[in-house]
């Protein structure tokens, strides 16, 4: 069977095998093959590759390992399932298929602790839900992304590893010696791989919690030193960063235009702003378009560089991103 693997030096083998179970995305079903001095190491997603291996993969045949018990195997049918570190997320309006489907979780070799089921929306200006706690208890992880690590705690910050190839897409992005400001940074899935390629990033967020995990993460990944963490509203809390900015990051979708002045204040005479909105399908991107430009006046030209939809957030509504280009005039 033809799977996507990673291509290395065979010498290399032991390490790289290591660092995609660290990134959870080594392909346990599939056999490992050693061939003519090159080990080929089946990968599950090869988006969530750690960066320097994302250009070694290649298509091989390979053969199966003995399968191991999945929750669709004592089901009979295949649940919709995401995964969040050790903690597995349903999201399931009967209280009885929801549970049937953590009891399967549980009874399956599925790496898990904990499985819950959302019992509310997105709420509040910390962005975080109620859950219901299926199996297990704890609803503290760490979840690991494209060879970054974050800790944190499901039911007291907003995260969603669904964003994971777009905070990819606009990391990737980052030089080296950029100074960044992350509006709203949660733990910082965005501000940490933007320092680890060398960016001076301040990280913001109301939420005290997140930004105590972020402070958290910012050490576990050692990039504490170019991480500056600042607690309220970025609005309130920024002054000092006036004209600094070289990169914005603007996750908020709901409300992000609510604080384009504030972006604007910030941006440096160079700026690349990305910008997320939720909107309309028949016009994802207009609204957004015409709030950066009113908010940039005559102080800046505006270039918009890629208009992206990153998810169907609901229907005829998109989740999408502006990635933007400030030039002071």
């Amino acid at each position: 069977m033809t799977v996507p693997c990673v291509a290395v030096a065979r010498e290399r083998g032991e390490a790289v095998r290591a660092r995609l179970a660290e990134a959870d995305v080594l392909d346990g079903d599939h056999q490992i093959v050693v061939d003519d001095g090159t080990i080929y190491l089946p990968v599950t997603d090869p988006a969530g590759l750690p960066d320097r291996l994302a250009d070694r993969v290649v298509e091989r045949d390979v053969a199966a390992r003995d399968r191991q018990r999945t929750p669709a195997d004592v089901l009979g049918f295949e649940p919709s399932l995401e995964r969040l570190g050790d903690i597995v997320i349903v999201d399931e309006d009967d209280p009885s298929r929801a549970r049937a489907i953590a009891d399967a979780v549980m009874a399956s070799d599925l790496s898990c602790t904990t499985v819950l089921d959302r019992a509310s929306p997105i709420e509040g200006a910390h962005r975080v839900r109620e859950w219901d706690v299926l199996a297990g208890e704890d609803t503290e992880t760490v979840h690991r992304e494209y060879g970054h690590a974050f800790a944190l705690d499901v039911a007291r910050v907003y995260f969603s590893p669904r964003l994971a190839t777009e905070r990819h897409r606009v990391t990737t992005q980052v030089s080296a010696g950029e100074c960044v400001v992350d509006m709203f940074a949660g733990v910082g899935p965005y501000a940490i791989p933007m320092a680890d390629r060398g960016a001076d990033v301040v990280a913001c967020d109301v939420n005290e919690v997140a930004v105590a995990y972020l402070r958290e993460n910012a050490a576990r990944n050692g990039v504490e030193d170019r991480v500056t963490t600042v607690v309220g509203d970025v609005r309130a809390t920024t002054d000092a960063y006036a004209d600094t900015a070289d990169r914005l990051v603007m996750n908020l979708p709901h409300s992000a235009d609510d604080f384009l002045e504030t972006a604007v204040s910030l941006a440096s005479d160079e700026c690349v702003l990305h910008y997320y909105d939720i909107q309309h399908d028949a016009d994802p991107f207009g609204p957004g378009r015409r709030a950066i430009q009113e908010a940039a006046g005559s102080t800046y030209d505006v270039s918009v560089e890629t208009e992206r939809v990153v998810r169907s957030y609901a229907p005829h509504e998109e989740n999408v991103c502006l990635d933007v280009r400030l030039t002071r005039r």
